[in-house]
């Protein structure tokens, strides 16, 4: 797809510094359209501003693509200590709340799927800046999830945690194949009687 084509300027976007501009144009455009398929000169338009300002602040498009996912990855770190917060001392409680908000994701209709597995799948390459970003991400989001399994008292929470996560990542899947109203709207029901069935 042509960068004219894809260009749209990010709305909202205005005040932000250049850099924050590019990193915001990059977020929509590679998650709407794809990484491979967005280049430079369309991140650049999109952010209101030339190649040239943008390779001063990365020194590539795989710069660029790293960034933005690691801020994918800061944001679902910080949900876990949102669970935390809003359920101080219950990590039954925390571990519905991560089911409730993952569905939410699965159900939204404007969701393409999982931004960081769909960026896997577009850079298989091992020495890609992007791959350790995406890699310890999905590693961090399952020890997370084995802690909480573990402290709600399932006596198996490695296997709690690999069903729960294998889980969510086919049904952001699945809805990109079959649509939200395949398979994947039975995920937190799904998601339920894995929990229900570990945590007697």
């Amino acid at each position: 797809m042509a960068d004219e084509m894809i260009a749209t300027k990010v709305v909202g976007s205005e005040r932000l510094p250049p850099r924050e501009r590019i990193i915001a144009a990059a977020r929509e455009l590679f998650y709407r359209h794809g990484i491979r398929a967005v280049g430079v000169e369309a991140i650049a338009e999109a952010a209101g501003t030339n190649k040239m300002t943008l390779y001063r602040h990365f020194d590539s498009k795989d710069a660029l693509v790293a960034e933005y996912l690691r801020g994918l990855a800061a944001e679902k770190h910080s949900a876990w200590s949102t669970f935390e917060a809003e359920h101080p001392g219950d990590p039954r409680a925390q571990l519905e709340a991560w089911l409730v908000e993952a569905a939410r994701n699965v159900s939204d209709p404007k969701s393409r799927g999982c931004a960081l597995a769909n960026a896997a799948v577009e850079l298989p390459e091992k020495h890609h800046p992007a791959r350790c970003v995406i890699e310890q991400c999905k590693q961090d989001s399952r020890a997370k999830l084995v802690a909480l399994c573990r402290e709600a008292g399932a006596t198996q929470p490695e296997l709690l945690a690999d069903q729960l996560f294998m889980l969510l990542e086919g049904a952001l899947v699945c809805t990109q194949s079959t649509g939200h109203q395949g398979p994947a709207c039975n995920f937190i029901e799904a998601g339920r009687a894995i929990v229900a069935a570990h945590l007697r």
